[in-house]
């Protein structure tokens, strides 16, 4: 069937190109999710060729490239992050070139019967995907270099470089053990659709497919380039000339002087009412693309929002529970009974790394913000409403799978279908094989190296246990709602009840059991993609692994090589005037390490500490998904109850902070916008061109940061001295206490 398409009956047919006829009922082409039918073609050519030299050498360079420029800008103040689509974009007329010039000869390998070429034909989508799927390793970023980060630039401790290098690969690459575990679940399944991937697939398909221009409209790739010279040419404005409209909050402007004003309306500090962005960057920098979120998983995530930041914040804030008022209303870092900042220098032996308990006890207590800590407890309700949501809706789904019920098996989507047809899958032995190796390196680097990250074998042990008791759950949550559900909270907890006062200890434990997780979904994802792509699933893992043992390696030695190069990193106090290299995410990380590692969960949730009453979120989060489904039962025709999500709704203000107020308007905004309101009135419209439009948004906002970084900003030329050029919304005493007595600078006095 050589050059030829094949549809899941295996008869060449003629391609659809056009997403308007791609609505597909028939049994043979059989899909259940609509947003796939719309975006995805039940189509496969078999004969063309994905694992090119083309694709190893744009891939690798991709990969080393991305993973390079989003570790050096992490560390700066205004950090750039640059996505895969940077180089989807970038590769295509670039492998196009290649293919124009590359010999075609063809060679033999010595002593073997395996041939190559340099130039197997014209440059093609599923050698693309693997580009991209390259890229994607290089982007994402890593982890345990957090960790790195803290013990170098804020304990300044020692750290042998191989226990780090150990660190940032083992961390990474556990997780694929846990995908290979469940990969017929969360990939074969039509019911797992992980709806990013759409964006991708339609950007792909706009680059690729040739399509005829309708008539008095624009195809969708001259719809992209449109849509992507807009945005290149708008974001010079937010990213440089005029920073303030990023976050404009209405109340602060009227009331410049007035602290409770300040409060509701800062959309960066604040509550945000009134508070809005003209930026796209403020959109889909923290929570995900709106435009790839399923209109259900944003109506859930707007209810947890509206009801923690307009009901829970406003009500224990001034009621001064836990002492909120001596505090900003919101913010993630630690104070002290006095209303100032943690001194941790206080409590810290800096000989055994340990916790010091007469330098505590003669000190104070750990406080953070009501808000912060009640985010705490909504993320132990929203871990045990997972487990709970996903046996109620799913466990009957996932049974009949696990056991492999025939009748389950016949109930497989086209897309499927074509893959088994056509591919051979991946041994499991592959994915058993590389978690046996790298859970033997990742002992090595807890145990030897003079146990320098403080976690014992039996550690790492639990953090397994813990991630592979979770990926499944998770997974599901994931690859139907575009939402995950971390687990650095519950991690944190648990080694730091076990292993109390060890916090290298605390925050390797987070990264073992969390990130082995996280990363188990994010190869899962991609390997959703390439199931939709019809990319063999062996070239598919060969370069997953690959990518990603080469971009732990770049963010590694580029995070290395900053660390000991920079006087000073990560410590504005000490910088000159100016630095960008403040490291802001970091600070974050280091104040975590400081709450669950130094002090413990024993000195902070139980009785010992201030917040003990937040345990019982645990139960609240395991009992309240019951109710729900209860009724979905007894009113199956009310299709709005089918709909609520209660670990989206309690896990929704998860990632605030660095998400802030500001960040979820917009967010909501637009995500009612596309995928509910154009979704239903304008479907077709949407099919043709929401993702597009995404991918298109993305990508002008990367090019255009990548040119300022180079051309200007890396040379600290900044845009004219003026009220705009502030990266904040002008709401400085929205960070200010309101409880009598507490004096902090720059706040008046109450």
């Amino acid at each position: 069937m050589a050059g030829q398409v094949l549809i899941a009956d295996d008869k060449p047919k003629k391609p659809h190109t056009n997403l308007e006829i791609e609505a597909y009922d028939d049994d043979e082409n059989y899909c259940p999710i609509e947003q796939v039918r719309l975006t995805v073609p039940p189509i496969d050519d078999p004969s063309i060729p994905a694992l090119t030299f083309r694709t190893w050498f744009l891939g690798l360079l991709s990969c080393c490239m991305l993973a390079f420029i989003n570790q050096f800008f992490g560390y700066r103040q205004n950090s750039l992050n640059l996505s895969a689509v940077t180089a989807q974009i970038v590769t295509l007329p670039i492998g196009k070139f290649m293919a124009a010039v590359l010999p075609t000869r063809v060679f033999t390998v010595p002593f073997t019967k395996w041939t190559f070429s340099f130039n197997p034909g014209p440059f093609n989508l599923k050698e693309h995907v693997l580009i991209t799927i390259f890229a994607s390793c290089g982007s994402a970023g890593v982890y345990a270099v957090g960790i790195i980060t803290i013990v170098k630039a804020f304990y300044h401790r020692q750290l042998h470089p191989v226990a780090a290098w150990l660190l940032a690969q083992t961390t990474q690459m556990l997780g694929y053990g846990w995908a290979g575990v469940f990969r017929r679940l969360l990939v074969d399944s039509p019911f797992m659709w992980w709806p990013e991937n759409m964006i991708s697939i339609s950007l792909f398909r706009a680059l690729h497919e040739e399509e005829v221009r309708p008539k008095g409209g624009l195809s969708r790739m001259q719809f992209f380039l449109a849509v992507f010279v807009a945005s290149f040419a708008y974001y010079i404005v937010p990213a440089y000339f005029f920073p303030s409209i990023s976050a404009v909050s209405v109340l602060c402007l009227i009331w410049k002087n007035k602290i409770l004003p300040q409060q509701l309306g800062s959309g960066l500090h604040g509550l945000g009412i009134g508070s809005f962005s003209l930026d796209w960057s403020a959109v889909v920098s923290f929570i995900s693309n709106p435009i790839s979120t399923p209109g259900f998983a944003i109506i859930n995530s707007l209810i947890g929002f509206f009801l923690v930041m307009y009901v829970m914040t406003p009500l224990n804030y001034y009621l001064n529970v836990y002492d909120a008022r001596k505090f900003p209303i919101f913010s993630s870092h630690t104070y002290d009974n006095t209303g100032h900042t943690y001194n941790i220098s206080r409590v810290l032996n800096t000989e055994t790394f340990n916790l010091d308990i007469p330098g505590y006890e003669g000190y104070s207590k750990l406080y953070v913000t009501a808000f912060f800590a009640f985010t705490y407890g909504l993320g132990f309700a929203g871990l045990a409403a997972t487990v709970t949501h996903v046996v109620l809706y799913h466990g009957k789904t996932i049974w009949t799978l696990w056991t492999k019920a025939k009748k389950t098996l016949d109930k497989t989507d086209v897309h499927t279908r074509l893959m088994k047809q056509n591919y051979e899958s991946v041994p499991d032995w592959w994915f058993y094989i590389v978690l046996a190796i790298v859970f033997c390196f990742s002992l090595y680097a807890c145990e030897g190296f003079g146990k320098q990250l403080q976690l014992p074998w039996w550690g790492l042990v639990m953090a397994c246990v813990m991630a592979f008791f979770f990926t499944l759950p998770i997974g599901i949550i994931q690859a139907t709602t575009n939402q995950q559900v971390g687990l650095n909270i519950i991690t944190e907890m648990v080694i730091g009840y076990v292993y109390p006062g060890k916090p290298l200890a605390n925050v390797a434990f987070k990264t073992y059991g969390y990130i082995s997780m996280s990363q188990a979904l994010g190869f899962l994802g991609d390997f959703k993609l390439g199931h939709y792509m019809k990319i063999p699933p062996k070239s598919m893992f060969i370069v997953q692994l690959l990518g990603t043992i080469v971009a732990s390696s770049v963010h590694f030695f580029t995070a290395w090589w900053l660390l000991t190069s920079i006087e000073h990193i990560c410590d504005p106090a000490l910088l000159p005037k100016g630095s960008p290299w403040t490291c802001p995410r970091d600070d974050v990380f280091y104040n975590a390490s400081i709450i669950w590692g130094v002090i413990g969960p024993l000195r902070m949730f139980t009785n010992k500490g201030v917040y003990g009453n937040m345990n019982w979120w645990f139960l609240a989060g395991g009992i309240l998904p019951v109710p729900f489904y209860l009724l979905a039962r007894k009113f199956p025709e009310k299709k709005w109850i089918q709909l609520i999500n209660v670990p989206l709704i309690l896990a929704s203000t998860m990632i605030m902070p660095p998400a802030r107020a500001v960040n979820f308007i917009m967010w909501g905004i637009v995500g009612i916008f596309f995928n509910i309101y154009v979704f239903r009135v304008h479907k077709k419209w949407w099919a043709r061109h929401a993702y597009v439009l995404a991918a298109a948004l993305n990508a002008g906002l990367a090019f255009l940061g990548v040119i300022l970084y180079f051309s200007l900003q890396s040379h600290d030329i900044s845009g004219p001295q003026w009220w705009g050029l502030s990266n904040d919304d002008h709401c400085p005493l929205a960070q200010c206490p309101t409880a009598p007595g507490i004096v902090v600078e720059g706040c008046p006095v109450h």
